[in-house]
């Protein structure tokens, strides 16, 4: 496994199949124009390994030269293909084979087809040496084909993702993990928020705390932030359909996301049903509550240590932080009753080494 930006990708071809696969199509052209000079064009960035190789395979008199054109931007096609680099102009009357990295929807294949229909070329064929053929919409005649592949995005031996992985060897292939969202459960002083920092960079997840939405929505004064500061300026508790509306958007707003990690919400049994619907018409759902069971005496001198520094009250005063106790005991045990029937709570034993707990909570992600 490798990871390249916020990816990870898996292994997919070895150098040995691909190699095999340029020098079948270097074979194949050959057979055709060995008693002809064609000219290869290749496409760039992605097909410059593949061009070199294909070159060193190739066992007749040619010419090389390339073009440019760009559609992608991360892992999806923009759908707009632009012309970088056009075909060179002393093509008129040669015979011309096209060499692409890859072929998927067809829309870059289709700027090449216009480009070289408005040269004098006495003939062009298209050789592409990875082919999805679940995705191609067979407008035109591919000539030759080295291995056709799924439709998954991959990286590697000239392909890239966001211009890293290009100078790999063997090709990769992006690893689709089944979407993980979790709801995350702890007293004052179990380390909630740092469990969520590790759990986020190892899994890709977005950290979703309340308090900070609630907070970004307010000091920003957005229309949900003004509605919600409008409720606590009266002293009211702030409705449950606008506090799941902020986590609407942030959900919304994340679209890269490999799942989410719900901190502070839900609090009451209403809103994990409002969750849970949200969830549902966007075909996600909850996976798992993780609850960060610690005994409250170490948990108290826990937080007197941290309320020397941090300076909050509520950290400084033993009977306080008793209460808090008391009150995430009275919220949260009706929502440990609504997952363990729905067989996702999960108890982590939240006390030792900070990274013997990530262990812990990550061999129930894992298991899921």
């Amino acid at each position: 496994m490798i990871k390249l930006h916020d990816k990870y990708f898996k292994p997919f071809l070895s150098e040995e199949q691909i190699l095999v696969a340029v020098k079948s199509v270097a074979e194949k052209v050959a057979a055709d124009y060995k008693d002809k000079t064609p000219v290869f064009v290749g496409v760039l960035n992605g097909a410059f390994m593949f061009v070199a190789d294909f070159l060193k395979a190739y066992p007749h008199p040619c010419e090389v030269s390339f073009v440019k054109l760009s559609s992608y931007q991360g892992l999806t096609s923009t759908g707009i293909v632009e012309t970088l680099l056009d075909p060179p102009d002393n093509l008129e009357g040669k015979s011309v084979i096209i060499l692409e990295d890859i072929i998927d929807s067809g829309r870059t294949l289709k700027e090449l087809v216009h480009l070289f229909n408005n040269t004098n070329v006495k003939d062009y064929k298209i050789a592409s040496l990875f082919y999805k053929s679940e995705v191609y919409n067979g407008e035109y005649t591919i000539d030759y084909v080295g291995i056709e592949i799924p439709d998954k995005f991959i990286v590697g031996y000239g392909l890239d993702y966001l211009e890293l992985g290009r100078n790999l060897r063997e090709v990769y292939q992006l690893n689709q993990k089944h979407m993980i969202n979790l709801v995350l459960f702890g007293k004052p002083g179990a380390g909630k928020g740092t469990q969520a920092q590790f759990l986020k960079d190892k899994y890709n997840l977005k950290h979703i705390s309340t308090g900070d939405v609630f907070r970004y929505n307010i000091k920003n004064g957005t229309e949900l932030g003004n509605l919600a500061k409008s409720y606590m300026d009266q002293g009211d508790l702030v409705p449950d359909k606008v506090t799941i509306k902020m986590l609407e958007d942030e959900v919304e707003n994340n679209p890269e996301a490999s799942g989410f990690i719900f901190d502070g919400f839900p609090r009451t049994t209403a809103q994990a049903e409002a969750l849970d619907k949200f969830l549902e018409s966007r075909k996600m759902k909850i996976d798992a509550t993780l609850a960060l069971d610690a005994d409250d005496e170490v948990l108290i001198q826990r937080l007197l240590e941290r309320g020397k520094v941090s300076g909050r009250t509520d950290d400084q005063d033993e009977s306080k932080i008793r209460n808090r106790f008391e009150e995430y005991n009275e919220k949260t045990a009706p929502l440990q009753a609504y997952y363990e029937a729905q067989g996702k709570f999960h108890t982590v034993n939240g006390i030792g080494a900070i990274e013997d707990i990530t262990h812990r909570l990550g061999k129930v992600i894992e298991e899921l």
